[in-house]
């Protein structure tokens, strides 16, 4: 036997096999772009563990991962389905979800059903409810913000979502009318309902003045849904063929998720201590775990990322490929953190 040979436990046929398998698949494995946000360090560490969490604060419960599932529907048999799938995922990985709007919940008591997650989600994650800012500048003129609370109470909620949706509602065939500053509106209820409150926009994001207001209020957190990813807008224009013809241009209005990220930094810069809202969720054309990472990371305020779309392309097929997808997005993410460093952030710090 010799014994200088070294032992790395892998059988020699199985190398062969890889070997040869490496040697018809290099002709494939050219590669003509690269990502140029980062540094790509691979002598700096070990492989990451894959139990290892990467926890982040949001309101009064503490996330697993930096993995916020957005609002995206409920209130039908199929959308029902859908939900159940994701807050089985929730679950299981440790992450927070809100649901689609649950206005129809509050106008027909029998969809409430369609909404109690929490049995599904157990105690520790977040789960937040959604509503329309129409609806709530409604509720305060008819002195109705009581409801709220107790929607919130009957499905165990951590608290409750505002979608600010002006473009959106205008839009829309059957609308409502926004009849104050949406800001205002926000403000009264932050009297009179004493739950943590998430203000998110629908597909066009918010620009400065409108970030500088909502970080100076004691929200749980402000969610982007920024131009990039679905856009409330352009999917109510498609349903309105004449208003499309001539209005179509406002899709293209809006903030991107990184110009938002360099917005909310240059206002805690601004703001210091007058920053009350501690908390961004970063949303809106984020593809992958890559974006989100990059995203997080370049945020001076604590931040998590969220997505619509691609987790609902997944929660449509089956439970087996939403688990499957998240569980590849958090294993790219503990890559991420032990090998990539944003070139502007190791800039900066040279």
């Amino acid at each position: 036997m010799n014994e200088n040979k070294i032992h790395t436990g892998t059988a020699p046929n199985e190398t062969e096999s890889r070997k040869d398998s490496h040697l018809e698949l290099a002709f494939l494995s050219q590669n003509n772009s690269i990502d140029a946000r980062f540094f790509y360090e691979p002598m700096i560490a070990a492989h990451p563990d894959l139990n290892a969490e990467w926890p982040v604060r949001l309101g009064n419960k503490t996330l697993k991962y930096p993995i916020w599932i957005s609002s995206m529907t409920g209130g039908t048999d199929k959308t029902n389905e859908i939900n159940m799938r994701l807050a089985k995922a929730v679950a299981r990985f440790g992450l927070g979800m809100g649901v689609g709007s649950v206005r129809i919940a509050m106008e027909d008591a029998e969809k409430i059903r369609d909404f109690r997650l929490r049995p599904l989600l157990g105690e520790n994650v977040p789960y937040y409810i959604n509503f329309g800012i129409a609806q709530i500048e409604k509720s305060i003129k008819a002195k109705k913000t009581d409801l709220f609370l107790k929607m919130a109470e009957l499905l165990e909620a951590d608290g409750i979502i505002i979608h600010v949706n002006p473009l959106q509602e205008w839009m829309q065939p059957e609308g409502d009318r926004i009849e104050k500053a949406p800001i205002d509106t926000i403000e009264r209820f932050l009297e009179e309902i004493d739950l943590p409150l998430i203000v998110k926009e629908v597909g066009q994001g918010f620009g400065y003045q409108s970030m500088k207001r909502l970080l100076q209020l004691p929200l749980a957190a402000v969610e982007f849904a920024a131009n990039g990813g679905t856009n409330f807008s352009k999917l109510e224009l498609q349903r309105n063929s004449l208003k499309s013809k001539y209005l179509m241009p406002f899709v293209h209005v809006g903030q991107t998720a990184e110009e938002m990220v360099e917005l909310s930094n240059r206002l805690a810069a601004e703001l210091g201590d007058k920053v009350k809202c501690p908390t961004l969720i970063i949303s809106g054309g984020i593809r992958n775990f890559l974006d989100g990472y990059y995203l997080i990371r370049k945020a001076h305020i604590n931040a998590l990322y969220g997505q619509a779309s691609e987790i609902l392309k997944h929660a449509k097929e089956s439970q087996r490929a939403l688990d499957e997808y998240i569980q590849y997005q958090i294993e790219g993410l503990l890559l991420a953190r032990t090998y990539l460093i944003l070139k502007e952030k190791e800039n900066n710090e040279g």
